[in-house]
């Protein structure tokens, strides 16, 4: 157990921000500089989605149920949703095909933070406009979520969120808020799974300094960041459905400005 402490706080940062609007991958990168906390190794990274991707899936267990059963019923109405789920992750598997190697030096390479706090920062100005934004009330069609995926797929830069930019996507779409949240976190969840199996597949040479956990940390880094996650994904929609949702902005601008200027 002798990193107990760096796997938790990096479970927690990547439970709590892998669904707030405030960039998971962004505040991984904050944290591990502030702190000076190791790169995880590809196993904790592997471990730590895996966590998350339990939180969706517990949380949005009535509806994956229905929806895999009325696909088995062959209801006409579960097939669009999945279609339009299928369609969403297309922007985002092409941008990573075609630049996932480019994309990857950026969270490696500790001169790029300040570009992490400024994407960070243009991720609070798009919250913060989703105050103007009147709330909707239509349902999340195919071609709504295909953009909510080419949202999903600028939040592949550090420092832009993956829910931030997908909800307001949503939110200026009229979309309505329970089914936007539902979808945004039910469209995530093949994309964390699709990227953990991607670093068991093709593992890459762990990085110098990295930290390397026993068996028993990383169940506790799963559990961590799934209970974590939960809560956050619980919380977030709540906050979503409420007027309050632009309130992560003005965090997000001082957080991005702070680490603009501040660490080099």
């Amino acid at each position: 157990m002798e990193h107990v402490f760096e796997v938790a706080i990096l479970s927690i940062v990547q439970g709590v921000t892998e669904f707030l609007p405030v960039s998971s991958s962004g505040h991984l990168v904050i944290c591990k500089n502030l702190l000076g906390l190791n790169t995880p190794g590809a196993d904790l990274e592997v471990a730590l989605h895996f966590g998350t991707l339990l939180s969706v899936l517990v949380y949005y267990r009535k509806s994956i149920c229905g929806l895999a059963a009325g696909i088995c019923r062959l209801e006409s109405a579960a097939w669009r949703r999945t279609g339009a789920l299928a369609l969403s992750a297309v922007p985002v598997a092409a941008v990573y095909f075609a630049f996932g190697s480019s994309l990857e030096k950026t969270f490696e390479d500790p001169a790029l933070v300040r570009w992490t706090g400024a994407f960070l920062a243009a991720t609070g100005v798009l919250l913060c406009a989703t105050r103007f934004m009147p709330q909707g009330k239509s349902p999340v069609t195919a071609w709504k979520g295909f953009a909510m995926g080419c949202a999903q797929a600028v939040a592949l830069l550090p420092g832009v969120s993956r829910s931030g930019s997908t909800l307001s996507a949503a939110r200026a779409l009229k979309a309505g808020s329970a089914d936007a949240a539902e979808f945004s976190f039910l469209m995530c969840a093949p994309l964390i799974a699709g990227a953990a199996l991607l670093k068991l597949l093709s593992p890459s040479a762990p990085a110098e300094g990295c930290i390397e956990v026993g068996a028993a940390e990383t169940c506790a880094g799963v559990a961590i960041a799934a209970v974590s996650g939960y809560f956050a994904l619980a919380f977030l929609v709540r906050i979503f459905k409420s007027r309050f949702f632009w309130l992560f902005g003005p965090y997000c601008i001082a957080a991005g400005l702070t680490v603009f200027f501040c660490l080099r």
